[in-house]
């Protein structure tokens, strides 16, 4: 009997592992996917209205479904309508993303669907927009549609009022005819009760948290940089202005925004004309003249030929960048 022993070399072996490895991770993200899929409720597609919340009237549902049904025979537009009790805490962008491209609405190729998600328990709704009519529903119609025409009757309680007339609009606006009271009136411009009223981009309340602590704790940073620094921080004062001009109009809207920039404007200068005659600040300004550098609040600031900089004690620096994101589609959300 002979026996046939193969010796494999060694480096065969690591690739085996590296195979079993690559199969592991492929598994463990399925199984991922799949519970995410799982954890996210996407309702079963029963029609062109789907009103899983009962909000719409049994008229109304044929009505908007004989409409709907007949745009697409038209036009080829795919237009469906869901109605759910409650997202349970889940984005509203996200939500909607995730039925739009479960239902795969409007043609192949063509990209050419709307979805209008409603949440009434949630006070959300939004209208999901296929890349392929973005230029005819863009962001800025999405957004009248939702604050002029349905908003005002979801905020009386009818529903079925507001649902029917959003989708009337949004079919108007796709066979390019005129829609009525889509344009912002001068109510629409009024302060909310409050006094106060976020005119920019439409976010929740988690995302404007999020952002604003990532945006104001950089440019609040530098600018608290620019006051406790001698000499170059003349320079930061008006290098930040654009920053305060813009990145706040994300987060607080544009007037709001143009108030946090007069106060910058006016509050910087004053701060630092007052700390110029204190005694920690005219300490750090000699110590930059006499000796090219400085110890300020735990950062060490050194002066170069041209004005100072700053650093933590270390010789790696810091900085900071940013990114960019797509939503995976046009649209716009509201609330009431």
């Amino acid at each position: 009997m002979v026996v046939t022993v193969l010796n494999l070399p060694y480096p065969h072996r690591p690739k085996k592992i590296q195979k079993q490895l690559l199969w592991f991770a492929i598994i463990t993200i399925a199984l991922l996917l799949a519970v995410i899929a799982a954890g996210t409720d996407i309702p079963f597609l029963v029609g062109r209205v789907t009103d899983n919340a009962e909000i719409i009237t049994e008229g109304t549902r044929r009505t908007l479904t004989e409409l709907l049904k007949s745009h697409e025979d038209k036009t080829g537009n795919q237009v469906a309508v869901l109605t759910v009790p409650t997202i349970e805490g889940y984005n509203i962008e996200e939500y909607s993303s995730a039925v739009f491209d479960a239902w795969k609405l409007g043609q192949k190729g063509k990209d050419n669907g709307i979805l209008v998600v409603v949440a009434p328990n949630d006070r959300r709704m939004r209208i999901e927009v296929g890349y392929g009519l973005e230029s005819t529903m863009t962001d800025l119609l999405a957004g009248r549609i939702i604050r002029n025409i349905m908003t005002p009757k979801f905020k009386t309680g009818d529903f079925n009022g507001g649902i029917e007339s959003g989708v009337i609009a949004i079919v108007e606006t796709l066979e390019g005819r005129e829609v009525l009271n889509i344009a912002d009136s001068e109510n629409s411009e009024k302060k909310s009760p409050s006094g106060f009223q976020f005119d920019g981009p439409d976010l929740g309340l988690t995302e404007r948290i999020l952002l604003g602590a990532f945006i104001f704790g950089i440019i609040g940073l530098f600018t608290v940089m620019g006051v406790l620094t001698p000499g170059a921080g003349w320079f930061l004062y008006f290098f930040l202005i654009p920053f305060w001009a813009m990145f706040p109009i994300i987060i607080v809207g544009t007037r709001v925004a143009l108030y946090l920039l007069t106060g910058y404007i006016i509050v910087f200068p004053i701060a630092k004309l007052l700390l110029r005659d204190t005694e920690w600040y005219k300490k750090a300004n000699k110590a930059l003249r006499t000796k090219g550098r400085a110890s300020i609040g735990g950062f060490t600031v050194t002066s170069g030929g041209s004005g100072s900089s700053w650093s933590s004690g270390n010789s790696g620096g810091s900085g900071f960048s940013g990114g960019g994101g797509s939503s995976g589609g046009g649209g716009a959300s509201g609330s009431w």
